[in-house]
């Protein structure tokens, strides 16, 4: 890779919000910057994540928000702490979007979407001299350390002075992040971390009565209980799916989760049905004479449990269990559900595993491949939804080009205009 220091120019492969994040720092410090990415257009994966509104930080406390970062607190700290949350949101106002904070605590852009804040802001990278190819799948290296895509009209080899990795993680292969680059890598004789689901779904196996009368069906402020090494609760609600369940509490869950299925075999989880309502409370009210009435006419009168809650008591308990008031009382709260797997890698919202920062220095450069640096979800760390992936994914693209900027003996601040 040849290192002209006269007009460096840097190659960024990959247009999530890591990508054009580093193509931000790079361009307006007056490097030349080429981005590339395989998809027709850029940023597809964020686009989707702002279809239901675009959770783009957390407004908690410094940190209690890195903590969310468990495994990886550490080396996120720096990052994080050179753009943190508030940086972030100030980042979105200069785009022209203001910012606000829901009852959750996350933060969301006022126009709720994507689109409009991506269309800005390519907008602003273009006119700062970002030139964007798209249509460009990376092949890895050729002999010559140039960099080889796959294009339209053929193979093409490019040379760089520095080269930004931001690839994403393997979910959503068909929004772009397809982990084919772990393999690029390897050949190149980078370890990475083994690329697995985080923030997804888990199968139970559902009886095909109750899957074919439940699925979709959300399960509101429920309690969910795991004992897998740590003790997790939290409230929160999940969805009910054809094979077994998602969605919010299970998303926080999931790491817990699939590592207990992945040491274990399984992971059992516990859900309080009625978070309000002690032991005695429920077990009082199912002790109240019923008469004529069903147990399922009981549970609806009594304790105003109808629909997928009474659905999962009848799955999940056997018919002599469901008339019992004492066992139905404590299964009510804390119904036992088996989870047998987490759902494939590509139904995931976002992956854990990826290239680990032991193999990298305090820039995000490669130590084995000198000049190539790395950001984004294709970095070994994980977080719950809640605007955490999105915040570290656009801190470590900026410190990615920050990193290519130090490395190129550039003084950052020298022609750099405020981003």
């Amino acid at each position: 890779m040849s290192h002209n220091s006269l007009s460096p120019s840097v190659a960024i492969i990959g247009g999530g919000p890591a990508g054009l994040m580093a193509a931000e720092v790079l361009s307006h410090a007056g490097v030349k910057v080429d981005l590339y990415d395989a998809m027709p257009s850029v940023g597809r994966k964020f686009l989707m994540a702002g279809k239901g509104g675009l959770n783009i930080s957390h407004a908690e406390v410094f940190d209690k928000f890195l903590s969310r970062y468990a495994e990886r607190p550490g080396a996120l700290e720096p990052i994080l702490t050179n753009f943190p949350p508030e940086a972030l949101r100030a980042w979105v106002k200069g785009l022209g979007f203001d910012t606000f904070v829901g009852s959750s605590g996350r933060v969301f852009p006022t126009e709720m979407k994507a689109a409009p804040l991506l269309r800005a802001w390519l907008q602003r990278l273009r006119r700062a001299g970002v030139r964007f190819h798209v249509r460009h799948q990376w092949l890895g290296w050729d002999d010559n350390a140039c960099l080889r895509f796959a294009t339209p009209t053929g193979e093409q080899h490019i040379n760089s002075d520095a080269v930004v990795l931001a690839l994403g993680g393997g979910s959503w292969a068909r929004l772009g992040s397809t982990g084919a680059w772990v393999d690029l890598l390897r050949q190149r004789g980078i370890e990475t971390a083994p690329l697995k689901p985080a923030n997804c779904g888990f199968d139970v196996g559902w009886s095909e009565h109750f899957s074919s009368r439940f699925a979709g069906q959300p399960l509101k402020g429920i309690i969910l209980t795991s004992k897998y090494k740590a003790r997790f609760i939290q409230k929160g609600d999940l969805v009910v799916t054809a094979t077994g369940v998602e969605g919010g509490v299970i998303y926080t869950a999931s790491a817990l989760l699939r590592d207990s299925c992945a040491a274990t075999g399984s992971a059992i989880i516990h859900l309080d049905l009625l978070p309000d309502k002690d032991l005695v409370a429920v077990l009082a009210k199912l002790s109240q004479p019923r008469g004529k009435h069903s147990m399922a006419n009981h549970l609806r009168k009594r304790l105003g449990i109808t629909g997928v809650k009474a659905g999962l008591l009848r799955e999940l308990l056997s018919a002599d269990d469901f008339n019992h008031p004492e066992k139905l009382a404590n299964t009510i709260k804390a119904l036992p559900i088996k989870l047998l797997a987490p759902r494939p890698i590509d139904e995931a919202i976002s992956t854990a595993g990826g290239v680990t920062f032991e193999v990298m220095n305090e820039h995000l450069m490669l130590r084995e491949l000198v000049g190539v640096f790395c950001a984004g979800e294709m970095l070994d760390w994980e977080a719950p939804t809640g605007g955490y992936l999105l915040t570290a994914c656009f801190a470590s693209g900026k410190a990615a080009g920050e990193g290519v900027l130090t490395w190129l003996g550039k003084d950052r601040n020298e022609n750099a205009k405020k981003y």
